[in-house]
């Protein structure tokens, strides 16, 4: 088997190009992509060469980790279906190039146990999910505290922001330094970190990568407060100890959504509670991808790139 995916062979070589696939065990599935998005965050440093050291990390590689397609092989012990209609986190499915993380491509092998059946009237939405539950597992998972600023207004910004929503309670403020990016924000407030006087914050929740930031965001907590940084930073962080010592700051790292995380927003998704509308601003087709990647990662209008994989074979 084989099929078409976009390949980094290296930083800033991007192609479409025919890799072979492995065999599917019992417990696999083969899925026909129908949409796949492209990260702003970890993609970007993939395609620039800056990310840093990570288990799997080499070139040629397949990005992506942000698939929706259909099952039309399903093993024998398989937990999905042949037909279902699923969200793909990813694969290692290849045989002569990486995955990492292996979703951009129109044919994906993958365990079943790693993708999950999501309403098909989500569409190219659909690839939003992953972020969705990142977001989730930043505020929601147990012990998190409720945001009352959230730095960033990008998608993953607003989908902290929708989370906190869910719950009626009051709005988080949401910095934002663009001026394009500031609308539309429903239900919440989007402003410019210096038109914002408050000293008083009791969780800050960071997306917006810059490893700079903590001194700003440490002047902002009230005592005891927290900062979460739920972005991805790709320079070292450091922050000057007597104001953080003085306010007893404490600092939470975000980690890699989990299962439980995705399950817990696809029913939030499902049940109504939490849209995914008005996130996704760029599509291309797959054949285009190098173009695709560029506009994602350079054009500050481009919130979310979903690539269409339904004319490739």
């Amino acid at each position: 088997m084989d099929t078409v995916a976009v390949v980094l062979s290296d930083p800033e070589r991007l192609a479409l190009s025919r890799v072979a696939l492995n065999a599917p065990r019992e417990t696999d599935v083969v899925v026909d992509v129908s949409y796949s998005g492209i990260s702003t965050g970890t993609e970007r440093l993939l395609w620039s060469g800056r990310m840093p050291a990570f288990p799997g990390m080499g070139y040629p590689l397949v990005p992506g980790y942000e698939s929706i397609g259909r099952v039309v092989e399903a093993g024998a012990s398989s937990a999905h279906p042949v037909g279902a209609h699923v969200f793909v986190p990813g694969s290692n499915g290849f045989r002569d190039v990486r995955g990492l993380f292996g979703g951009a491509a129109s044919t994906l092998v993958v365990s079943s146990e790693k993708i999950v059946a999501v309403d098909e009237a989500l569409g190219e939405r659909g690839v939003l999910l992953a972020l969705a539950a990142t977001a989730y597992h930043a505020i929601r998972t147990p012990g998190a505290s409720r945001p009352d600023l959230i730095v960033g207004h990008g998608v993953l910004g607003r989908l902290v922001a929708r989370l906190a929503l869910v719950d009626g309670e009051a709005p988080p403020v949401v910095w934002e330094t663009n001026a394009g990016r500031a609308e539309p924000a429903v239900g919440y407030d989007v402003v410019h970190p210096d038109q914002d006087q408050r000293r008083d914050y009791r969780c800050i929740v960071d997306v917006s990568g810059d490893s700079t930031i903590l001194d700003r965001l440490i002047a902002r907590l009230a005592p005891g407060g927290e900062i979460v940084l739920a972005g991805f930073y790709e320079k070292p962080l450091s922050f000057s100890f007597p104001p953080a010592f003085m306010r007893e700051a404490r600092m939470r790292v975000a980690a890699e959504w989990k299962r439980a995380d995705l399950a817990a927003v696809n029913a939030l998704i499902n049940a109504g509670s939490l849209s995914l509308n008005g996130l996704v601003t760029h599509r291309a087709d797959a054949y285009a991808a190098e173009g695709a990647y560029r506009t994602a990662f350079e054009d500050p209008a481009c919130l979310k790139m979903v690539l269409d994989w339904r004319s490739c074979a």
